[in-house]
């Protein structure tokens, strides 16, 4: 599955093709991936300009005007691709479920091969209160997240230490392959109980390597 860094990767790519283009019409070419998309969902998007790509762990925001945004996650196996108005490279993959024309004759068609990815939107203002985001830890990135915060995180916690990463309330977007990296780095056994790395020569000291 996508983690952070691949998803920030998309991001930069979306958000370089996609910034300032108005949103002509989107097919959806079946009723659901992971879950149904939100009823009208093509026809709110339909007319909007997108004015940023943005991202929150591993969902996709982008960001459209009146106050919307369009929430992409990928799952295990979704995927965008951009097609510019000379492009001769169609859009009618087995996989391809959801096509964006844009303003400037360009496509922007998301695949999804197992279908674990997913779309919604809600009001930008409400960003807080969205039932995915609104109990997303810090990202793991120096600006949001310093060796004393995630020592604060762990303390007292109970579960392994690789169990207590993997949970997106602790650190934001982290998955399998990057806690087991960072535990490897660390030294630290991905069983050991997560209170006992927060003292003093633990986590504090380790994650500032």
């Amino acid at each position: 599955m996508p983690e952070l860094p691949e998803v920030e990767t998309v991001r930069r790519g979306l958000e370089n093709h996609l910034t300032g283009r108005l949103i002509e019409r989107v097919e959806l070419r079946r009723l659901d991936l992971r879950f149904p998309f939100p009823e009208g969902f093509a026809a709110l998007l339909r007319g909007r300009l997108i004015e940023s790509v943005e991202r929150r762990a591993k969902y996709l925001l982008i960001r459209l005007e009146g106050n919307v945004t369009w929430m992409c996650h990928l799952g295990m196996t979704g995927r965008w691709t951009l097609l510019g108005a000379d492009s001769s490279e169609v859009d009618d993959g087995p996989h391809d479920w959801v096509v964006v024309h844009l303003d400037d004759g360009g496509r922007a068609v998301f695949s999804d091969h197992r279908r674990f990815g997913f779309m919604d939107y809600f009001e930008t203002s409400e960003q807080d209160q969205n039932r995915f985001l609104a109990k997303l830890g810090p990202e793991p990135t120096p600006d949001h997240l310093t060796p004393m915060d995630l020592a604060g995180a762990l303390r007292g916690r109970r579960t392994p230490m690789k169990a207590a990463l993997l949970d997106q309330r602790t650190v934001a977007g982290l998955g399998n392959i990057y806690v087991c990296e960072i535990l490897f780095r660390s030294g630290i056994s991905p069983r050991r109980n997560a209170s006992s790395v927060a003292g003093k020569s633990g986590v504090t000291k380790r994650v500032e390597r």
